[in-house]
């Protein structure tokens, strides 16, 4: 078994530990393994990828390291650490889902997505303040009067302009590698608002699950898709 093979046991396994530790009311352990996939994702891309990316590389880089920093939470004393570490590790998060966002938009020409998508972005526009509305009235009563309401906010615009580039990008370019960052994008952000539910709604251990495994489906359709080129997606008919 080859190295790349081994690695993808490894995420594997961690996926399945972190879900049973999580059923198991162990949290605390369940998230020090959940933040051991993305960096060992990221090791996988620079073993199997000799042509990478630069945004990518930086999308991989910044959630590893924001994954790893969450060992630091377990000795923060106070709650000004705390809301320092949150800021920290979600501003990096922002950051790398900017440079996806780059990576996405490079395949994309703007001229022709304003001439031909108007409407769509019109629509997606709206649906998408919509939806931070709301996910912000969620998360309201536990933020409010804090500026880690902002950082909060800033959060989930960016996922969900990450999901609309994502669509807009496919149907422009119809190829197999913009699918898969479609794809990539919808479970993330799904993972993201499951995420939402379970801080401020209700601490279940299967939303957690639930999120848990839709993150790690989105980043293996992240990783599989660098794998790939920006080709159309061949349609034959009989």
């Amino acid at each position: 078994m080859n190295r790349s093979n081994i690695l993808i046991v490894v995420i594997l396994l961690l996926c399945a530990a972190s879900v049973v530790l999580e059923l198991n009311q162990r949290e605390v352990l369940s998230r020090v393994v959940k933040s051991c996939i993305v960096p060992t994702i990221t090791i996988l891309y620079f073993i199997t990828d000799s042509k990478r990316s630069k945004y990518f590389v930086w999308f991989l880089l910044l959630f590893s390291f924001s994954d790893i920093s969450s060992f630091a939470e377990f000795y923060l004393k106070s709650d000004l650490s705390y809301d320092l570490y949150y800021t920290f590790g979600n501003l990096l998060y922002v950051a790398g889902y900017v440079f996806l966002l780059l990576e996405i938009l490079k395949s994309v020409n703007v001229k022709d997505v304003l001439k031909n998508y108007a409407v769509h972005l019109i629509v997606l526009t709206v649906l998408n303040a919509y939806i931070i509305y709301v996910l912000m009235v969620i998360a309201n009563p536990y933020l409010s009067g804090s500026y880690l309401f902002y950082i909060e906010a800033l959060y989930n615009v960016v996922i969900l302009l990450l999901l609309s580039a994502s669509l807009i990008n496919y149907l422009h370019n119809e190829s197999k590698k913009a699918l898969l960052l479609f794809i990539g994008s919808l479970f993330i952000v799904f993972s993201e608002v499951i995420q939402i539910a379970y801080y401020y709604i209700s601490e279940r251990s299967l939303l957690q699950v639930a999120s848990t495994f839709l993150f790690v489906i989105a980043f293996l359709f992240f990783y599989y898709q660098s794998k790939i080129e920006n080709k159309p997606i061949k349609i034959y008919l009989s």
